[in-house]
């Protein structure tokens, strides 16, 4: 299934794939988060924030994208379309019997609590259930991300459970409660 890369607009936001002419912006919106968002983000090698790191990190999405395995985006006002304001991702597609993928999104401390994540949110599982054709969609969070439990509970997202020690983030093993998303309107394709 190969398709475009997509880039979905909603009232105030852009998201698409990110491309080496947006490693400015990209740098510049992990270094002014760095510490906000160190609390819920793996730790990262101080090449994270190197042009020639996300060269390759950008060149790694397309391609995962092209292979089916994730879409991976950028998220930018509509009314500042060369400003990184956040990210949110389809990670680990797969297709067979399971026809899934794990949701991930950050956003900047600055546009904190003005819906911007619910508005991505919302547009993303549009593509992901009508474009992509997935079944399920999974998304975690720690138990103490209120701010993560509140947009996936506006999305809809059901909570399943508890996963302790799931995710090494900030340097130690994080419990996360798990939740999905199901598509209420999914056919099977003729082949899985």
């Amino acid at each position: 299934m190969i398709m475009k890369p997509p880039e979905l607009n909603t009232a105030r936001l852009q998201l698409r794939l990110g491309t080496t002419d947006d490693i400015p912006a990209i740098l510049h919106y992990y270094r002014v988060n760095r510490a906000y968002l160190a609390p819920f983000e793996p730790q990262r090698p101080a090449s994270f924030y190197t042009r020639d790191f996300w060269k390759t990190v950008l060149a790694a999405r397309e391609s995962d994208f092209y292979a089916d395995q994730g879409v991976k985006l950028l998220i930018f006002l509509q009314t500042e379309p060369d400003q990184v304001i956040g990210t949110i991702n389809l990670n680990t597609i797969v297709r067979g019997a399971f026809q899934a993928a794990t949701l991930g999104y950050g956003l900047s401390a600055q546009h904190q609590g003005q819906g911007y994540m619910t508005e991505a949110g919302q547009r993303l599982m549009t593509y992901a259930f009508d474009t992509l054709k997935l079944h399920r969609v999974m998304a975690n969070y720690m138990p103490h991300n209120h701010r993560s439990a509140n947009v996936l509970k506006r999305l809809g997202f059901q909570i399943e459970g508890i996963a302790r020690d799931y995710l090494f983030i900030n340097g130690q093993w994080q419990d996360h409660v798990m939740t999905s998303l199901i598509n209420p309107h999914w056919q099977a394709p003729e082949l899985l």
